[in-house]
């Protein structure tokens, strides 16, 4: 037993001996240090650049200090041995500052296992430039590319483009890429982050979505992160499989895009078994779209349940294909969305004509060849708006391709709408509708989403319903707290 103890500890030694701790201090640091310790700390992430770190290393920025460039560090970690970039000290969160030198100021490029936490970080050039992002997680001709964790970190001051086509820009973008070995993400986590001012998007990736060459992502998860003033797409997954989006807030919208430009804040795209639940979106003001939610093409089994809609621009959700290109390997259809037990108030409130010459914002836009929807113990409230002329739809069907929407289901919703309810069918192939209460007896001066829902509880659609006691939960604690970042990445 001796020997055995004696082995195991010898194991442990070797594995800390292999393990290194680095500092980085911009104020009192050298980079002619080694680095291993706060009074031989490093200066600059020049140096953090020129290092190859092993597993279980950790790379420490004293708090309160800022930097300038791109960070962009190399080697991975491995299961159980991730390497960790984090602060130390007391102060504000040390600042890396890109300054639009290049795509981004944090780049993790074909590197796994690696987990960063608590940095500020900015980039912002002279003047605004298409691609333009904070944090770039890419992996190219990889294979499976293992952990990445983005946590705690505050992203602001990213000035990209505003127009989609010509670029746009992000807070965080990650990419999955190559044409030599197929090459995805297992376990990205995008956690507590606070992203603001930062154009176009907030968190977009970009990636295969061809279904010829299916290879999609597994376990991202999309956790408790707080959005503000950012004018376009709040959380875009694409590519992936199973996709976690929840607890996340996008708020602040701003009105400066382009016209026809289309953003929404939640969506998925070329992506499966997406499950987006207790977030809030409101007052997106994209000058087309602006829903707080989507299911967009390309997509399979997403599901919308216990979330917050209210104040966006352009309505409560869409859900769309685009038929022109359905059949072709980036468009096998959008099949089997469910929307559930959402709260929707004030949305569609666009104040402007759109570039369609209409004020278009159905809370529920359902648009192009989409198959098998399933809305249902959704709750709306509809007041009327400012301007008579800006239309009060609720439901709203449209053909995208010369095709429309197959087996749509609108059961047992609440809707109360000031003015007449209306649900535009048009086209819809096999739209049934039954058991919705829509009726116009409301306290339309009530904004409190805790007290609209304490008004229904005893609904007989809702009497005794765990699933609508969740939402009413979340929102009870979204009214409390305000956004759901874990208090210490705060």
């Amino acid at each position: 037993m001796k020997t055995l103890a004696l082995f195991i500890s010898l194991l442990f030694v070797s594995h800390l001996a292999f393990c290194t701790t680095y500092y980085v201090d911009a104020n009192n640091g050298k980079d002619k240090n080694n680095g291993t310790s706060k009074k031989s700390a490093w200066k600059t992430i020049w140096k953090v650049n020129q290092q190859t770190f092993r597993p279980g290393d950790q790379i420490l920025f004293a708090a309160g200090t800022t930097y300038e460039g791109q960070l962009m560090p190399k080697g991975s970690g491995k299961k159980g041995k991730v390497i960790s970039i984090d602060r130390y000290g007391k102060g504000d969160h040390p600042q890396i500052n890109g300054l639009g030198y290049k795509e981004s100021t944090l780049y993790l490029y074909n590197v796994e296992y690696w987990e960063v936490r608590n940095l500020k970080i900015t980039n912002k050039g002279e003047k605004p430039a298409a691609k333009r992002r904070g944090v770039v997680v890419r992996a190219e001709n990889f294979g499976d590319c293992h952990h990445i964790v983005l946590e705690g970190l505050e992203i602001f001051d990213v000035n990209g483009l505003l127009e989609k086509k010509k670029g746009g820009g992000s807070a965080i973008l990650w990419q999955n890429m190559g044409n030599e070995v197929k090459t995805r993400f297992i376990d990205l986590q995008i956690l507590n982050n606070y992203m603001h001012h930062c154009e176009r998007n907030a968190i977009n990736s970009k990636g295969n979505i061809k279904r010829t060459a299916w290879y999609p992502s597994l376990e991202v998860v999309v956790r408790g992160n707080l959005i503000e003033n950012i004018p376009g797409d709040g959380i875009v997954p694409l590519g992936c499989d199973g996709a976690l989006i929840e607890y996340n807030v996008i708020r602040k919208g701003i009105d400066s895009m382009p016209k026809g430009d289309a953003a929404a804040g939640i969506w998925p795209w070329s992506s499966d078994n997406t499950l987006v639940q207790f977030n809030s979106v409101s007052d997106h003001r994209a000058k087309w779209d602006g829903q707080g939610y989507d299911s967009d093409f390309n997509c399979n089994n997403t599901t919308f349940q216990y979330n917050l809609s209210y104040d966006n621009w352009g309505g409560f959700i869409l859900i769309c294909n685009n038929g022109f290109k359905l059949g072709q390997p980036m468009n096998q259809g959008t099949k089997n969305t469910e929307v559930k037990y959402n709260l929707s108030i004030n949305d569609g409130i666009r104040p402007y004509k759109a570039h369609n010459k209409r004020y278009f914002a159905p809370t529920f836009h359902i648009t192009g060849p989409v198959e098998n929807t399933n809305i249902h113990h959704n709750i709306v409230v509809i007041p009327d708006k400012e301007n008579p002329e800006m239309e009060n739809h609720v439901v709203e069907f449209q053909d995208w391709g010369k095709k429309y929407p197959v087996q749509t289901l609108f059961e047992k919703n609440v809707v109360r709408n000031q003015s007449e309810a209306k649900i535009l069918p048009r086209g819809a192939i096999a739209f049934e509708r039954k058991e919705n209460d829509i009726q116009k007896d409301f306290n339309y001066e009530e904004r409190n989403p805790q007290k609209i829902l304490d008004s229904l509880k005893d609904h007989p659609l809702f009497e005794n319903d765990e699933e609508f006691m969740k939402l009413y939960h979340f929102v009870e604690r979204t009214v409390k707290n305000g956004d759901f970042r874990d208090k210490k990445y705060q």
